[in-house]
């Protein structure tokens, strides 16, 4: 915890008036079908306002005053669904609670329903004294957030039900909405008088802030109460359980796991706040003071995980005895955690890697497309036409063994010939200019360069594009007539170039990413987005349900090509984007165990996606089918196409393979117009 805890001045006030406004929403003392959720010694002993005192200590008294209630209120909402949900198992009831609690955040408006209980009666009233202060932009995310809060607490009653404990990931995942911090992070713009500017909001540097706050909150909650919600509630959404099932640890060995992955998300709050947020001010034009205002809710966001772990030490409500016992000071804990922080960039390039890999379950058997061979020699023709051939990044050798028709004609079987043509062209494109990133830009260090080529091919799929230059753009500018739906592809593009802009920035500093965000852009770096924007009908996606199939799906793709890949990005090219290395690193684990960690972590996302694809009826069947063979075809192109085999590693230049152009030459080839 490298941040002192500081506690606000007004936390005798804070006290006494959320005790009182408790007891004015009936929660204290006041049965809820026939169930006492809290009495006098509950609220006291658990001291929400010296928690609210310790993560917003800079808050005015009155904000103190209507932080605290809304803490309160969050806090009594889970233990109230947890008395009279969660214990009994009764789900139907439960979502109907949840769709009325809907009623008491209008987005605009007044509330016009009649609270029924404490948890709608404090609702009610905490929203009527804090939106009317803020912008529509905030209302709208703060809505979002205490939704995502309250609904998807039917995901852990379901799971109890069940009986069904969580993969890693998914757990991750879930956690962000279910545990609040997302929540409480709109909260520290509203006690800092200080919202982050819309225009920035969404963008990756802030997700990760969010994400990593809200990982760090989560997760160090789970150690602290483990031993109240494993043994005495039956909770199964905990971190702690989740790592000592999954790795097969001692309860110790699994808490000190989730204690190094706090510390990571901590490195990576202070690496994206350094490195990410103001190259991001610059890029967007922020003004000075919606800079300062952003700064001020990083500052928030830094309060409150080092006031949260102070209160979590001091509440009655978890096990923490004696745990204020012997702290050494903030240096202490920096020393203790920088042979971590160390070792992510200390990684020697080029090492020597295993030649085997362990078995994965494969999803589906596939289905190939009839146009098959037809559309190989096609697209031979078309990467020759556009020069993508030019002998530099890629010869014709290179491309028959990365065989793009394989994966497209698995991933969408049924398609047409043309349109088997397009999707294998796009996967062709997309995977040359990944190689062409990877040996331009990533043996340079160009940052600049890549950036500048990244926003190039974002304008040739804009709306007045300008004329190619060199292969790449070239077969880009083919591609836009071609492509069926282009604002989707646009978008998929774009987010998939700006990714390897991150990969090349880990490379530039020696860094291996953290563990949760290399996963995360892992769905963007290995081009999910595209290949789905291509195969999936675009009506049924989005909502929880299509997003939980597209991540899992794309987790399981991402995972297998860190395995299939694993050697020939580690040994032959220095790379250090894959989930083998990083965990490997995390955990501090020989290759072999690293390599069977990341294949149970695919083959934990496959059952998770069955398991979801069962769990989501209201889903059209063409939709889940089209995911079923992306995923199928996904599998047998990376067990059957050449690109990551001995033979064609051979003939990697670095050792021993044919010699190639230099980089300089591959950089100036690479802008001249296509045919030169």
């Amino acid at each position: 915890m490298p941040y002192p805890a500081r506690v606000n001045p007004h936390l005798e006030r804070a006290r006494t008036h959320s005790k009182a406004w408790a007891y004015g929403m009936d929660m204290v003392g006041v049965p809820q079908h026939g169930t006492v959720i809290w009495d006098e010694h509950d609220l006291d002993s658990h001291d929400y306002a010296l928690l609210c005192a310790y993560t917003h200590p800079d808050a005015g008294a009155d904000e103190l005053d209507l932080i605290t209630d809304w803490y309160v209120w969050v806090f009594y909402f889970d233990d109230h669904f947890l008395e009279l949900y969660k214990r009994t198992g009764d789900i139907e009831n439960a979502r109907a609670h949840l769709d009325r609690i809907a009623l008491f955040m209008p987005a605009g408006g007044e509330i016009t329903a009649t609270p029924e209980n404490p948890v709608e009666r404090g609702l009610a009233d905490l929203w009527d004294r804090t939106v009317p202060h803020r912008s529509a932009a905030w209302r709208r995310r703060f809505v979002e957030s205490t939704k995502a809060l309250l609904e998807e607490s039917l995901w852990e009653l379901a799971n109890i039900n069940e009986g069904r404990l969580a993969n890693p990931i998914e757990y991750v995942e879930m956690r962000r909405k279910v545990g609040g911090a997302p929540w409480s992070a709109n909260l520290v713009e509203h006690s800092v008088h200080a919202e982050v500017p819309d225009e920035i909001a969404a963008s990756r540097p802030l997700e990760v802030l969010r994400d990593c706050f809200a990982d760090g909150v989560h997760l160090r909650n789970d150690l602290f109460s483990y031993q109240r919600e494993v043994q005495d509630e039956g909770e199964l959404s905990n971190g702690v359980l989740v790592v000592e099932k999954f790795l097969g640890l001692t309860t110790q060995e699994a808490a000190d796991a989730v204690n190094d992955l706090i510390t990571s998300r901590l490195h990576q709050f202070e690496h994206t706040a350094l490195t990410e947020v103001p190259a991001l001010f610059d890029e967007h034009g922020v003004d000075p003071a919606a800079r300062a205002a952003t700064f001020a809710y990083v500052k928030g966001l830094q309060d409150w995980q080092s006031g949260g772990h102070e209160w979590h030490l001091r509440s009655g409500r978890y096990m923490n005895e004696g745990a204020l016992d012997g702290r050494g000071p903030i240096l202490s804990s920096l020393l203790t955690t920088a042979p971590r922080r160390l070792r992510a960039y200390s990684h020697p390039p080029f090492g020597a890697v295993s030649a085997s890999r362990p078995a994965v379950e494969p999803p589906l058997p596939v289905r190939l497309s009839p146009h098959l061979e037809s559309g190989r020699r096609r697209n031979v023709d078309w990467a020759r036409s556009t020069g993508l051939l030019d002998g530099v990044v890629w010869d014709e050798r290179k491309l028959r063994a990365a065989d793009l028709p394989l994966c497209a004609a698995g991933i969408r079987p049924d398609a047409t010939a043309a349109e088997l043509d397009v999707i294998a062209d796009w996967l062709t494109w997309s995977t040359y200019a990944d190689d062409h990133f990877q040996e331009v830009f990533g043996a340079t260090r160009d940052l600049a360069a890549a950036k500048a080529c990244h926003e190039r091919l974002t304008l040739l799929l804009g709306d007045d594009p300008p004329a190619p230059l060199g292969p790449l753009e070239a077969a880009l500018a083919d591609l836009r007539p071609r492509t069926p739906d282009l604002p989707a592809v646009r978008r998929a593009v774009a987010s998939m170039t700006s990714s390897w802009l991150w990969k090349l920035a880990n490379l530039a500093q020696n860094r291996i990413p953290d563990p949760i965000d290399h996963v995360e852009m892992r769905r963007r770096t290995f081009g999910v987005e595209l290949s789905m924007s291509l195969t999936l009908p675009p009506g049924a996606r989005g909502g929880r349900a299509a997003q939980t199939l597209e991540h899992t799906a794309a987790d399981y793709a991402g995972l297998l090509n860190d395995l299939r890949s694993h050697r020939k990005e580690i040994r032959f090219e220095g790379e250090l984007n894959n989930g083998v290395l990083v965990v490997r690193n995390f955990l501090g684990c020989p290759e072999d165990r690293a390599l069977r960690i990341v294949a149970d972590l695919a083959e934990a996302r496959l059952a998770e996606f069955r398991h979801a694809a069962a769990a989501a009826p209201d889903l059209p069947a063409a939709y889940v089918e089209a995911l079923r063979n992306w995923l199928a075809g996904t599998a047998h192109w990376h067990e059957n196409a050449g690109r990551y085999r001995e033979t064609e590693l051979g003939h990697h230049p670095r050792f021993g393979g044919p010699t190639g152009i230099g980089t300089s030459s591959l950089r100036i080839s690479s802008l001249l117009p296509a045919g030169r």
